[in-house]
C-alpha cells in the first residue's frame, strides 16, 4: 500500500509539473524561459511514462503535442436505450463498451456521439438528454492515471437499426438488459453508470450528475 500511495503522489506531481509547463509554453513571451518549459514538459513526460509503464512516445503525443492552456480530456458515451435493453459494441479485446470516444477538437458532445455511434455501431442517432458528467478516477478506476479524464453519458433514441460497419474498432453490437451484461471495458463504462443511464431513461426528471 505504501508503494502504491508513492506512486499515486509521484504521478500527481507529474501531471502538476505538466500542468505547469504546458501553462508556460502559452503564456510565456520570452524564448529562454519558453525552452525552460518545455524541458520541464518533456521531464514530466519522462515521469509518466516511467511510472504508469505508458510507452513514452505515445505520452508524449498526448502532452508535448497540445497547445493551449491544459485541460481534462474529455470522453462521450452514447447511452442508447429501447425496450429495456442497451446497445453495447464489442471492442477488439473483447470487451464491451458503450459507443463513444474522446471528444475531436472540432466536433461537440453532440457531433461527436453521433459520429462515434455511426462509426462503431453503424446507427444513426438523436441525441437527446445529458446524464452525467463522471470523473475517471472517481467513477471507473481508482488508479492515477497521466491525465484527468471527464466522461459524458447522453442517451439517445436510436433511428433504424444498427449495422456493424467495416472498422478497425469493433466486432459486434447487440442489445443487452441491464441483468444480462456481457463483460465490459470499466474503463469505457461500469456496470454501476449502466444502471444509472436506464434510471435516467426512466425519469424524465433525472438531475444531472456531475463530480
Amino acid at each position: 500500500m505504501e508503494n502504491e500511495a508513492l506512486q499515486g503522489r509521484w504521478l500527481t506531481w507529474a501531471k502538476e509539473i505538466q500542468f505547469i509547463a504546458q501553462a508556460g509554453i502559452e503564456y510565456s513571451r520570452d524564448p529562454f524561459d519558453r525552452e525552460r518549459f518545455e524541458r520541464l514538459r518533456e521531464v514530466s513526460a519522462e515521469m509518466l511514462s516511467l511510472m504508469t509503464e505508458l510507452p513514452l512516445e505515445k505520452v508524449r503525443d498526448l502532452f508535448c503535442n497540445e497547445t493551449g492552456f491544459q485541460t481534462p480530456k474529455l470522453d462521450s458515451r452514447a447511452a442508447i436505450i429501447r425496450d429495456g435493453k442497451i446497445l453495447l459494441v464489442r471492442e477488439r479485446d473483447g470487451l464491451w463498451a458503450m459507443p463513444g470516444g474522446w471528444v475531436d477538437v472540432d466536433q461537440t458532445i453532440r457531433s461527436n456521439i453521433e459520429k462515434e455511434v455511426c462509426e462503431e455501431a453503424g446507427l444513426a442517432v438523436e441525441v437527446g438528454r445529458l446524464v452525467a458528467l463522471h470523473e475517471f478516477s472517481r467513477r471507473n478506476c481508482n488508479r492515477v492515471w497521466p491525465y484527468n479524464i471527464i466522461k459524458a453519458f447522453v442517451l439517445c433514441k436510436p433511428l433504424g437499426e444498427p449495422a456493424l460497419p467495416d472498422n478497425i474498432e469493433t466486432s459486434a453490437v447487440e442489445w443487452f438488459s441491464p441483468d444480462d451484461l456481457p463483460p465490459l471495458h470499466i474503463g469505457k463504462q461500469t456496470e454501476e453508470q449502466i444502471r444509472m443511464c436506464f434510471e435516467a431513461a426512466a425519469n424524465p426528471d433525472w438531475i444531472v450528475e456531475f463530480d
